[in-house]
């Protein structure tokens, strides 16, 4: 044992990591990284057990909406949207259905505030390969919603990431397709695909063109869910979740606000078969979160550039342990604090509130 807190103390000289030394008293949660300023669960007890796929979003007045997918277990039909809300200085309200669909399964919901309303998208379907798109807007920062829109078919909305508004007023979704492939189809079988797109919007939302497909050449099981942001040259990117096969993170670029695409290629960081997000700081710099392996979806990190994606700083950890800590959502609030929401163990959803200041310049 004193070995082992000997070679601690080493590495947290040699790392300049002093809440390393800390010491960390058996049962009790490891002391937060100093640019965590507050790691919470959004709800404690929920009357489902499982819980998956989160986002989050600041309306106005300064209140945080977050949603979820949540029911007995991913894809089954019991599986309901839930949103909850925070105000500044409190805590988060118990969660509320927003969706009674009890013969069929719900996915993926995306929060999206513009200058006039409040967006939840969503999907409605037994799978990813079989879902609807679908939306609720609310003009009361989420108190009172609209009644549900159903998307035509082949329509999805944005897939899992927040949409982008360019500087030109363009609205941008990431959205991909999963197509091909059931449960059991061999993971090697040469007709699994998925692509990547982006839908666009020139009217606040009312009318959509869809641009794509974007793929990794040579890879038609490639790439989904796509996480986007404006670079300060006026080019707008996306970062890609990938198989296992390609390993990495990959990214797309288009230099005329959407409409066309360079293909999908691998970036340098790793990546499990999991979600990423990313969002460009007022200050220029991006933060990506994401979880920083080869295999399996923990630890979670988010990771600093400063040159719009060009490079990236060392990763750091959010939250490490056994068990799946996955598919983060990730915005910068009006105060200029990071919020981050992540699936936890797939039981419930951590909300993670981040100072930039103490990131990496």
């Amino acid at each position: 044992m004193l070995r082992r807190l000997q070679h601690l103390h080493l590495l947290a000289l040699l790392s300049g990591l002093p809440w390393l030394l800390a010491p960390v008293v058996r049962g009790q949660a490891p002391p937060l990284p100093e640019y965590v300023l507050e790691r919470s669960f959004i709800f404690e007890e929920a009357p489902f057990p499982s819980s998956h796929a989160s986002t989050i979003v600041e309306v106005p007045g300064g209140d945080l909406l977050a949603a979820w997918f949540g029911g007995t277990d991913e894809g089954a039909d019991d599986v309901e949207i839930w949103l909850a809300r925070r105000s500044p200085g409190g805590g988060w309200s118990a969660p509320v259905p927003m969706t009674d669909f009890p013969e069929i399964p719900l996915w993926n919901p995306v929060l999206f505030q513009d200058a006039r309303k409040t967006w939840l998208f969503f999907k409605i379907g037994p799978s990813p390969r079989e879902w609807l798109g679908a939306y609720r807007t609310s003009t009361d920062g989420g108190r009172t919603w609209s009644p549900i829109t159903y998307l035509s078919a082949g329509q999805l909305g944005p897939i899992r990431a927040k949409p982008i508004l360019l500087a030109d007023g363009t609205l941008l979704a990431g959205t991909s397709v999963e197509a091909g492939y059931r449960g059991d189809t061999p993971p090697e079988a040469p007709y699994r695909g998925w692509a990547s797109w982006v839908e666009r919007s020139r009217d606040g939302g009312i009318t959509w063109t869809r641009h794509g497909p974007i793929v990794v050449p040579g890879e038609p099981y490639g790439v989904i869910q796509p996480a986007l942001w404006q670079a300060d040259d006026g080019s707008v990117h996306m970062l890609l979740r990938s198989t296992r096969r390609i390993g990495a993170v990959c990214e797309a670029v288009s230099t005329d606000g959407g409409l066309t695409w360079s293909p999908a290629r691998p970036t340098s960081l790793p990546n499990p078969n999991a979600g990423v997000d990313v969002v460009k700081l007022r200050d220029g710099r991006l933060v990506l979160a994401y979880n920083h392996t080869e295999h399996g979806r923990t630890p979670i990190h988010i990771a600093v550039s400063t040159d719009d994606g060009r490079s990236w700083q060392d990763p750091l950890v959010v939250e490490d342990g056994p068990g799946e800590f996955s598919y983060p959502a990730l915005i910068q609030a009006a105060d200029g604090l990071l919020h981050l929401t992540y699936t936890w163990k797939r039981e419930r959803i951590r909300h993670v509130v981040i100072d930039p200041e103490r990131l990496p310049r």
